[in-house]
């Protein structure tokens, strides 16, 4: 169970109203700060720089450049309240700094003074502000307050992305010396070990023999969880928590099952042992590419034919989005098969051509809905059809299961709100924010649950399978009912027949 909360936990709401506003509500919210030597780790200075006013302006200028979305949202903005109350946090909380164009406008205010002939000439009259040290704090506590869900720009008239310009906050900040310790320390371990934990290669080893041991005594069947296996055809690069951690080791295992029974043979590397790449969250286009350079050098390593991620939301959305420019091209893989694939998109194909069967009688003790992860919902696609991202994982889901209900229209899909505990913020230090910003989401679940007898949530991400598992218990909901959907997978699969 959670423990005991320090701090009130929000009511649903009855008519889904708008938070009461309360300024300063958050204000005391704010994760710890990168030690030194995690700042070294990364090539970043390990305190705040001496001029670090002007060498930060002077970073925002060099993004300017490189980005030229970011200089388009930073001009765009007319105040319309569209985004207004369509964070997560903002529901959750009700401090308005925490409303997108409120947080947008702590980085807007700074490129207005230094960017605009206004905002140099007149900078009252255009909300142009000096960046100060009062201003920093603000900086470090809500810009940690953005789960980068990106929902506002589905519901914002010009698109503004406020993802975009929490990540470039974020960097200015590991820049002059004010990193966050969560985000920086698993880049770290990534660095020097290849996945988030630190999990050194015996220790993958042995919990991976571990799992053959549990699936053999369960099934009667060996199935194997190779790893560093010259030749295979498929490097699987998942999220380390898939390693050993309820629920998503048991969506390991029905990776596993999938791959047996379709006679795939696989691998997982130990030298790029983890799906996931933090560094999108700190903004740091060259912290990306370190972290898939690893994954292109496993491929080449091992020689493999094809690459498959594993449940994880960002991660896909690095991989789906930003892989081939960060580590391609990828000219070495079976031409069949060129760029990344999701398990999902593996699995959803091998049901089709009925290379696997499921039995969905094994799940009749569950009553399913699905939660559309934030980064496979607005920033990647699965297969070739459009919205494959929200039509594949359904059409698993309902090949493995016989009841299954999908929440309100308006939270699902390219609408679908937030974990709460996405973009670096899965951390204990911000657990009341995690739990706040949990609320619209925790809203849609109970109405199925009360009205459709809903008694699992699959999701397909990481960080979200964490979330819940441990802000559900603050809402009255067990922390086993959410789950993989490769689970659902691996309970109903039919294993050594194709009857």
């Amino acid at each position: 169970m959670a423990k005991a909360p320090t701090f009130d936990i929000p009511a649903f709401r009855e008519d889904l109203a708008s938070p009461a506003v309360v300024p300063g509500a958050m204000d005391h919210s704010q994760p710890f700060v990168a030690s030194p030597d995690h700042q070294a780790d990364l090539g970043f200075p390990g305190e705040l720089v001496d001029d670090w006013e002007t060498k930060a302006v002077e970073k925002l200028g060099e993004l300017l450049e490189k980005n030229r979305a970011l200089r388009v949202y930073l001009d765009s903005c007319v105040k319309c309240g569209a985004c207004t109350d369509k964070c997560h946090y903002y529901i959750g909380t009700g401090d308005p700094k925490n409303m997108p164009v409120a947080r947008q406008d702590l980085l807007r205010s700074v490129y207005r003074r230094n960017f605009t002939l206004a905002g140099k000439l007149m900078p009252k009259l255009v909300g142009a502000r000096d960046l100060d040290k009062d201003l920093l704090d603000d900086w470090y506590k809500y810009f940690h307050q953005c789960s980068q869900c990106r929902r506002c720009a589905v519901f914002c008239p010009y698109g503004i992305d406020t993802a975009e310009i929490s990540m470039a906050a974020r960097e200015i900040m590991d820049h002059i010396g004010v990193g966050q310790k969560y985000c920086n320390e698993i880049i770290g371990k990534v660095h020097k070990i290849g996945n988030n934990l630190g999990l050194p290669k015996p220790a993958l080893i042995n919990t991976m023999e571990g799992l053959e041991e549990d699936v053999e005594e369960e099934t009667g069947i060996t199935v194997r969880f190779p790893v560093d296996v010259k030749g295979a055809d498929v490097l699987l690069v998942t999220p380390s928590a898939d390693f050993f951690a309820e629920p998503h080791v048991d969506g390991l295992i029905g990776y596993a099952k999938v791959f047996h029974q379709a006679g795939i043979s696989w691998t997982v590397s130990s030298y790029a042992s983890e799906a996931a790449n933090f560094a999108m969250f700190i903004g740091s286009y060259e912290q990306m590419h370190k972290v898939a350079a690893r994954i292109r050098q496993a491929a080449l390593d091992l020689g493999v034919k094809r690459i498959v991620f594993g449940e994880c939301g960002h991660a896909w959305r690095v991989a789906y989005s930003f892989l081939n420019s960060l580590a391609g091209p990828w000219d070495f893989l079976d031409p069949k098969y060129p760029k990344p694939q999701h398990i999902l998109e593996v699995t959803n194909g091998l049901i089709k051509s009925g290379a696997i069967n499921l039995d969905t009688t094994a799940n009749d003790d569950k009553v399913l809905t699905f939660h559309d992860s934030c980064n496979v919902a607005r920033g990647s696609r699965m297969g070739d059809v459009e919205g494959g991202q929200f039509i594949i994982p359904r059409e698993v889901i309902k090949a493995s299961v016989n009841k299954f209900v999908d929440m309100d229209p308006g939270t699902i899909n390219e609408k679908t709100f937030c974990c709460g505990g996405g973009g670096g913020l899965l951390t204990d230090d911000l657990m009341e924010l995690r739990v706040k910003g949990a609320l619209p989401r925790m809203e849609a679940l109970k109405d199925v649950v009360d009205n459709h007898g809903v008694t699992h949530m699959a999701a397909i991400c990481a960080i979200c399978k964490s979330q819940f598992a441990k802000v559900m218990p603050y809402y009255g909901f067990p922390m086993d009912m959410i789950i993989s959907v490769h689970q659902l997978v691996g309970d109903a699969i039919l294993l050594g027949t194709k009857e």
